[in-house]
């Protein structure tokens, strides 16, 4: 069987990837407008079958109406987040610390000016939903915390894809910024059970999987 390749594409702080194997490939998450171009020519030399949005943040999300137009592939996301493509404060966030507090001010202000062209995804996906039908071995896990609908992409047993589930914006952490506490540390929990994995971040260089909770509860 042909190895699966993990491509990052680095807008900014954010970080897009492509899934492929041979010349069939997943976009996961489109980046912010001013990236556009940059994310469409990483993803030429392939047939994207699946643009896959992590969540609905702005920063994840901004490109998806370009992009499915583009590249004539779907999207898919999970249903619980799509209130927020009409308005990312349309779910609460919250920080505990000091740098995240930060990030927070600097994302709710973005929330406020920034827009997503509206576009209607082909596909929910949900827990151990199987992307095989889009040429690569991977399964969907709900990671809800950050968003209620964020998920993450377990590739082969090897890479986890995880969106803000996780971060590594400073220093690799459980997200910096939930909606929902608990379920942020439980899902950041789950990541940790999956055992030997390297985790690929929305933000920041890969690492590999550790116990996210420790000294954290």
């Amino acid at each position: 069987m042909e190895k699966i390749k993990i491509e990052r594409i680095v807008c900014g702080n954010v970080n897009c990837y492509i899934l492929s194997v041979g010349e069939k490939a997943i976009l996961v998450d489109t980046g912010r407008q001013k990236y556009r171009e940059k994310v469409l020519n990483s993803c030429k030399p392939y047939e994207i079958q699946l643009i896959l949005l992590t969540h609905g943040h702005v920063d994840h999300v901004q490109n998806a109406a370009f992009l499915t137009k583009e590249l004539h592939a779907p999207i898919g996301m999970a249903q619980a987040d799509m209130e927020l493509l009409k308005d990312n404060r349309n779910q609460s966030l919250q920080a505990d610390h000091f740098l995240g507090k930060i990030v927070l001010a600097a994302s709710l202000e973005s929330f406020r000016r920034e827009r997503i062209a509206s576009f209607v995804p082909a596909i929910f996906l949900a827990e151990g939903d199987s992307l095989a039908p889009y040429g690569i071995d991977a399964e969907i896990i709900a990671v809800s915390g950050h968003t209620v609908g964020s998920i993450a992409v377990d590739v082969g047993k090897k890479y986890v894809l995880v969106g803000d589930a996780l971060m590594n914006m400073f220093y690799p952490t459980v997200a910096m910024l939930y909606h929902d506490r608990e379920q942020m540390l439980a899902s950041a929990e789950k990541i940790s059970n999956l055992g030997e994995r390297t985790i690929y971040f929305g933000h920041g260089k890969p690492v590999n999987n550790k116990n996210w909770l420790k000294n954290r509860r």
